[in-house]
């Protein structure tokens, strides 16, 4: 498998392309007038609280009020449960299966109007709908995830192997033997690094947190106290594994960052960024390009002769599912089968 990370860098937008064998595989696009929020945390202010939503907007400087829900507040009681909702990859908090914690108290008990508390931005605003908070903090570094409000002690479901699993728990939790916080999750990233490298995220992690700390002390509601890496630097934490071949970017600043910081977060990978200087855009030198274009059409055509039509909401994307050209042979219950299928 061949795989490579492209960075393509303007004025107006930072694009991020994973291509495996040839074929786009991921993107990511920030763009430098609005870049999103999510991870981000914030020194806020509960606006109101509304017991018939079970939710609070809560002011944090952004253009709308923010919305948290009573699910998402974090509580005591129902940490236990957490380390279910982490059994993946992903850095921002999200909550534990049904059943899994106890009853959600009345938002009432949980805020009250005025209250100044420190949440995280799980979803960007869209719409007319403002941003989505929690109170469960998380903070991602190479190989680890932070909860500093948890005692949890988890692994990424994507590390199979049951030894592994167990050592790399072993590490994690011998930094602090007592059980007590933070709780940590270890990212897919963190398969096969030695004890060191871990140790020494959970020193980042550690340092980083403290500011935080520092920091809400003295900001002003509506402060920011904790913004996530910019798009190049999380790609190259979050993306870059031994069997990436190649970083492409196209900016030679942005080149010389992603450098320094892969010199000292991941030693032994920094020589695979390399900067791209070639006539031609290095989007266009893969087919990056097309397969954008051919992603983002509202109408995707079907190998049978049918085709979808994609529309995005504010509330949810609908996919509808035409047979088009596809006539079938039998009946319409089989056509209809054969053009899901």
């Amino acid at each position: 498998m061949s795989e490579e990370i492209l960075v393509n860098v303007t004025p107006r937008e930072t694009r991020v392309a994973v291509v495996e064998n040839g074929m786009l595989q991921e993107l990511h696009i920030e763009r430098g007038w609005r870049r999103g929020v999510v991870g981000n945390i914030y020194k806020g202010k509960v606006q109101r609280v509304m017991p018939g939503m079970q939710a609070a907007f809560v002011e944090i400087g952004l253009d709308r009020a923010a919305f948290l829900h009573a699910n998402d507040v974090f509580r005591a009681s129902a940490a236990s449960g957490i380390e279910a909702a982490f059994e993946g990859d992903g850095a921002a908090a999200a909550m534990p299966a049904p059943g899994a914690a106890p009853a959600v108290p009345p938002i009432g008990e949980l805020l009250r109007d005025g209250q100044e508390i420190v949440v995280q931005v799980v979803k960007d605003p869209i719409g007319s709908k403002g941003a989505r908070l929690t109170t469960q903090i998380s903070i991602p570094s190479r190989y680890l995830v932070l909860l500093p409000q948890s005692r949890v002690i988890g692994v990424s479901s994507r590390i199979e192997d049951e030894a592994e699993r167990q050592r790399l728990k072993t590490i994690v939790g011998s930094q602090n033997p007592a059980g007590g916080q933070p709780g940590y999750i270890v990212r897919t990233n963190a398969e096969g690094q030695p004890a060191e490298a871990l140790e020494e995220d959970i020193a980042y992690l550690g340092r980083a947190w403290s500011l935080i700390e520092q920091t809400v002390r003295t900001a002003p509601v509506g402060g920011c106290v904790y913004e996530d890496l910019s798009l190049p630097l999380r790609a190259v934490r979050d993306l870059m594994r031994r069997d990436v071949e190649k970083v492409k970017v196209d900016s030679r600043e942005t080149c010389d960052r992603l450098r320094a910081f892969a010199a000292q977060y991941m030693p032994g990978l920094a020589e695979k960024i390399e900067h791209y200087g070639g006539a031609r855009p290095v989007f266009d030198l893969y087919g990056v390009e097309d397969e954008i274009q051919r992603a983002l059409d509202k109408e995707v055509p079907l190998k049978s002769g049918g085709y979808l039509v994609i529309d995005q909401t504010e509330a949810m994307t609908t996919i509808d599912v035409n047979t088009g050209s596809f006539l079938g042979q039998r009946n319409l219950e089989e056509t209809a089968y054969r053009t899901n299928l």
